[in-house]
């Protein structure tokens, strides 16, 4: 088995199941999976400056300096922080004029939040079916599911490699359509160069606690649009104008600010993500390799274009194999290598889109097998040492040809 470790001062994995009434985990001892997210002196450094200031909230330096960086990194020119990546999304389609009427182009498979956006706003939620492999947004279905009421197009880059970019820009350019990228998954990923955030009209990050780049929650939209990044500024500051009075509003907004807690943790983060996304590509191609003569497991595939993949998740579905999914994920979290069995339904089979005329839905075969026989395998792994991965190849081979009969 894979034993989870902690950064020194923090409980292990195990203890904190047992904290939250969860089962104590038993570990063998010498395999080491990377626990998260993780944390050093550096976090701890910067929230010590943020407490020993008089601002706490979104007011502090801090907040404007990761802003400003992150942005950079996602080729952005404007980068407008928030709470989470969920409000991110709602404050795109709101300030885009997304209303009630309107349909938006979203993929059947993604977190709820890429459908809910939508919802929230009052708009419908059209689901397209994802690409076989690549499990992300197949740009023929877009395209034929476009109508009169089309507004807008939801991009989501699933897992980390970036979706068909180029393809959906010239359906988005042809019929006059929004182009947003939900880029929860993509910090650094790339399309030919270029990166998540930087197509379309902007893009929205999640730093939640799960994302490469984390600080609990929170979130962001990066954009090239100066006029649509003052705005955005402007509604999560409650409508307020630079340079303005505090207590003058121009604008109706809330208060969805980013605190200096979450930027100080944000700003240690961003500092390491660099040369975590390139021992995570190291890593999954090494993974990848140990397995090449493993027929049966299909790992995500991406176009050549995609130069760059944050390796978020490291997807991958079962082919004529003798085992179940299930049983191939039970076996791989015995093992205690971090695995999910994929969502268990496509987006629209949520009981909140079960409600009529609560959304519209297009044959999406695809999605619907990969609720099936799609798994996928955690970020956190991907940063262990050479020896973790190469056991960690030995149990996923063991796991494919493990049958009950």
């Amino acid at each position: 088995m894979c034993r989870v470790v902690s950064p020194i001062g923090s409980p292990t994995r195990a203890t904190q199941f047992e904290r939250f009434g969860g089962p104590r985990l038993s570990y063998s001892e010498g395999v080491e999976i990377p626990s998260w997210p993780q944390a050093d002196e550096r976090e701890a450094e910067l929230l010590r400056a943020v407490l020993d200031s008089p601002q706490w909230g979104g007011f502090h330096p801090f907040v404007g300096e990761f802003e400003q960086s992150f942005a950079a990194y996602q080729h952005c020119r404007h980068g407008v922080s928030a709470f989470n990546g969920t409000v991110t999304l709602e404050l795109a389609l709101t300030l885009l004029g997304i209303k009630p009427g309107d349909e938006v182009i979203v993929p059947a498979i993604s977190f709820v939040s890429t459908a809910t956006a939508v919802s929230r706003v009052g708009a419908l939620p059209v689901f397209v079916d994802i690409e076989q492999y690549s499990f992300n947004i197949d740009p023929m279905r877009v395209a034929e599911a476009i109508t009169p009421r089309t507004r807008a197009i939801i991009v989501v880059h699933f897992g980390g490699p970036m979706a068909r970019m180029d393809a959906l820009e010239a359906i988005a350019s042809e019929r006059n359509l929004l182009l947003i990228e939900d880029a929860a998954h993509a910090h650094g990923s790339e399309w030919e160069g270029k990166r998540a955030g930087s197509f379309g009209i902007c893009g929205s990050f999640s730093f939640q606690n799960g994302k490469v780049l984390s600080s609990g929650e929170g979130g962001m939209l990066t954009t090239n649009d100066a006029e649509f990044a003052e705005q955005a500024r402007s509604f999560v500051n409650q409508g307020r104008v630079k340079g303005e009075s505090f207590y003058k509003h121009f604008h109706l907004g809330s208060n969805l600010r980013l605190t200096a807690f979450q930027a100080a943790v944000l700003i240690a983060q961003f500092e390491r993500l660099p040369d975590q996304v390139k021992q995570r590509t190291t890593n999954a191609e090494r993974l990848k390799r140990l397995l090449g003569d493993v027929p049966e497991i299909v790992w995500q595939q991406a176009p050549p274009e995609a130069t760059q993949n944050s390796y978020y998740l490291l997807p991958g579905r079962l082919c004529g194999a003798r085992v179940s999914r299930d049983d191939f994920h039970r076996s791989l979290k015995a093992a205690g290598i971090p695995c999910s069995p994929f969502y268990p339904f496509p987006l629209y089979g949520n009981p909140l889109y079960q409600e009529p005329g609560a959304c519209r839905v297009t044959p999406c075969p695809n999605a619907e097998a990969c609720v099936r026989d799609a798994f996928w395998l955690s970020h956190r792994l991907l940063l262990a040492d050479e020896q973790t991965i190469d056991e960690a190849a030995q149990h996923i081979r063991q796991a494919v040809r493990f049958s009950k009969s």
